[in-house]
């Protein structure tokens, strides 16, 4: 099986495309306040500034964050290239919680008593994105229709 068709390939299953609609309809929002400054978020400009301000890290690892999350999540939703931007998610997310949240220890900060909040919400996108890398992206997908026409020929 060549390298193309072992990423397109996914179960025809729904299950999979619940996971992959779900996870793109989460990151979405997360990815248009930080290109757009839709959802109350604060653009390209504010993201970056705040981005190299409390990480350290160089600007196009910011752009890398905004691409992943916004045309990312577009491309789940779809069901296009789903394990590449699977595997950006995971990417993304161990990122996040090494840089960010690993300190605040599991849980998030609901009772307000924390420095900050905790991982366990990136957890769940891990393992979301992870279930999707080796699933593949399931029912109503480019991918499947993708697969299905290369073998046709």
């Amino acid at each position: 099986m060549a390298f193309k068709d072992r990423i397109l390939y996914t179960h025809n299953t729904w299950s999979l495309a619940v996971l992959r609609l779900f996870l793109g309809l989460v990151m979405f929002p997360h990815g248009a306040q930080k290109l757009f400054g839709w959802f109350g978020g604060h653009g390209p400009a504010g993201f970056m500034k705040s981005f190299e301000q409390m990480s350290g890290m160089p600007g196009w690892l910011g752009w890398m964050v905004i691409i992943i999350e916004f045309i990312g999540s577009i491309c789940l939703i779809l069901g296009f290239w789903t394990r590449i931007w699977a595997l950006g998610f995971i990417g993304l997310f161990i990122g996040i919680i090494l840089s960010a949240h690993l300190s605040n220890g599991f849980f998030l900060n609901w009772s307000g008593n924390q420095s900050g909040e905790g991982f366990e919400y990136h957890l769940l996108v891990i393992g979301m994105a992870w279930a999707l890398t080796v699933g593949g992206a399931g029912k109503l997908s480019i991918d499947h229709t993708m697969a299905s026409q290369d073998r046709k020929f």
